[in-house]
């Protein structure tokens, strides 16, 4: 049986163990312990699944046993660093070089990720070359890949441009939970001095017109506090806080359809 990976930002942690969570069929799940891993690991615990820790440096000898056995069905997880987020082109530059590696160790990789400010627009097309002995893919719906993990959350495109065309009257940030918990570091918050940059986002947000937050609710229970830290973010910008519901339809459905794609292969 194959060793599937799952290259993912860190804003889909919670989506990724739902979907471990909810496959039977899984065997083993790896993850590589590349600094990035803490919080999804924790989430494995709570969420009573078991795991493997592996050494990036190690790949190639860690995982030799895993993709070769013929029993057994693997998922190796490398979370990638949420700082990327900020800037799409080296964002770009990490992922490829990833995959370039990871490709070498898989039998095929699903990326949690959407076009990402259009900087993953021609992934799928980049690897096509690697055929079936190791198919890369994206988060899409039934048309195309989703615009990001907001996108994917809400359930595809045409659900995400209602969102918005909704909210068009104003400003309006969409957190998901791991959104709401990580904000501060999105949006680079400087610890030391955070009053300075929550000083300037205020005029930022007054600039652009945003006045709303609404909390998506996932489904997901894996990311504490989510109504506290929607609840602190509102307070903070003095903004009102709505309630829009999401899904894991994308999540589910393009995780199905690689596990077919590869298994057999």
């Amino acid at each position: 049986m194959p060793l599937l990976t799952i290259l993912s930002c860190k804003i889909l942690q919670d989506e990724v163990v739902h979907i471990l969570e909810n496959d039977p069929s899984l065997d083993e799940i790896l993850v590589v312990a590349n600094g990035q891993e803490a919080d999804f690991t924790s989430k494995l615990q709570k969420a009573g699944l078991s795991y493997q820790l592996l050494s990036p440096d190690k790949l190639s000898v860690d995982t030799e046993s895993y993709k070769s056995d013929p029993n057994r069905y693997s998922v190796m997880v490398y979370m990638v660093e949420l700082a990327l987020h900020e800037f799409p082109k080296i964002l770009k530059t990490e992922v490829y070089k990833l995959l370039e590696g990871l490709i070498q160790y898989s039998s095929g990789i699903l990326l949690f990720y959407g076009l990402c400010g259009n900087v993953f627009d021609k992934i799928e097309t980049d690897f096509e070359h690697l055929g079936t002995s190791c198919p890369v893919r994206i988060l899409r719906d039934d048309t195309r890949t989703v615009d990001d993990c907001v996108g994917a959350t809400l359930g595809g495109c045409g659900e995400y441009l209602s969102t918005l065309k909704k909210f068009s009257d104003q400003g309006t940030f969409l957190f998901t939970p791991m959104f709401a918990h990580a904000w501060r570091e999105i949006m680079r918050v400087d610890p030391d001095n955070p009053e300075k940059t929550i000083k300037m986002l205020r005029k930022v947000n007054e600039i652009t017109g945003y006045k709303r937050v609404a909390k998506i609710r996932t489904g997901l229970n894996h990311t504490d506090d989510f109504d506290e830290k929607v609840a602190e973010f509102a307070e903070i910008f003095d903004f009102e806080v709505l309630e829009i519901k999401g899904c894991q339809n994308i999540f589910e459905n393009c995780y199905t359809s690689i596990k077919k794609e590869i298994v057999g292969h």
